[in-house]
């Protein structure tokens, strides 16, 4: 599990230098609108550069239910990402069904457990694309 608040706090602070590198990966921040609240949500997340965009995984650790960033930018795919300390807009989408083989394999190679994750649950965990806008 990714530190939550704690993680989002330090990384945003150092922009980066705490909480970029972990565990082997490298994280972001998503900052996404709540759906129902409006407020604004920041998560750290497992990412890894795609041409111009970059990949994040809407797993949930394999629930049968997605996370609530990607609920979120469902209601609204306009987000903010911060990569280090390079922060910007973003409109996010689900990779097509063409697209997805690669980029899962992509996110796989960073982080293994996707697949077990994958395996755990029914649902098609997405892969989202953040392009920036």
């Amino acid at each position: 599990m990714l530190f939550g608040k704690e993680h989002v706090k330090r990384y945003v602070e150092t922009d980066g230098e705490e909480g970029h590198d972990w565990q082997g990966t490298t994280v972001l921040i998503l900052t996404t609108t709540g759906r129902k609240s409006g407020e604004q949500r920041s998560t750290p997340l497992i990412y890894r550069p795609h041409g111009d965009a970059v990949l994040v995984v809407a797993s949930n650790g394999g629930a049968d239910a997605p996370p609530l960033w990607f609920r979120n930018l469902e209601a609204d795919p306009e987000v903010q990402v911060q990569v280090k300390g390079d922060r910007y807009t973003a409109r996010a989408r689900v990779a097509t069904a063409e697209e997805k083989p690669g980029m899962w394999r992509t996110m796989a190679a960073t982080w293994p457990a996707y697949d077990e994750y994958q395996q755990k649950t029914d649902r098609a965990i997405p892969i989202v694309v953040l392009e920036r806008v």
